[in-house]
């Protein structure tokens, strides 16, 4: 079991409880799956780099990304139907875990001029989005063989109230901007 996990159930749950007066333990907010996007762009003609990145993909969120295809032909972009456009994963379960335990105490800190994360990217529904501008922050990247690319992070919860999720979500680590 990860670190960030059995801290959830033995000491975030009680504190969610204790706060909001929640009668049961599955009434407690949690973490529903983590989804990492990236656009390919002008690697979408080009296997190689379009493998490259799949590969540095891979290695951040240990498993492998699905490519999403076009769903319609744009003709200024020179994109045509079913060609490859980006990259997802969605992790759930232990991986989930593991990947916002490194993305909250290595990642996170390691971005230049870093203050906290926005707080207004909170969607209605509790969900958190997170945009980082290059990939190569996490350790695990090859700096010698990538080409920095952005990256997408949505956190879904169970909860579709922001104040909620915005808790959970501190108690899970995640430095918000001070006001």
């Amino acid at each position: 079991m990860s670190r960030l996990r059995k801290k959830y159930q033995e000491e975030i749950i009680a504190k969610l409880k204790v706060e909001y007066g929640l009668k049961n333990n599955l009434a407690a907010p949690k973490l529903e799956k983590i989804v990492i996007n990236t656009g390919i762009g002008d690697a979408s003609k080009n296997k190689e780099v379009r493998e490259q990145i799949k590969k540095d993909l891979a290695t951040i969120s240990g498993q492998v990304p699905s490519v999403r295809p076009a769903n319609v032909s744009v003709a200024s972009f020179g994109i045509r139907r079913g060609m490859p456009v980006g990259l997802k994963v969605t992790l759930r379960g232990e991986r989930m875990y593991e990947f916002l335990d490194r993305l909250v105490t290595i990642v996170l800190p390691r971005l230049r001029d870093f203050r906290g994360v926005s707080l207004a990217s909170f969607d209605k529904f509790g969900n958190y989005s997170l945009g980082i501008t290059e990939h190569i922050v996490f350790p695990e990247i090859d700096l010698a063989k990538s080409t920095p690319r952005g990256l997408e992070i949505t956190i879904v919860t169970t909860t579709h109230d922001n104040k909620l999720a915005k808790r959970l979500l501190e108690l899970l680590g995640m430095p918000f901007e001070k006001k």
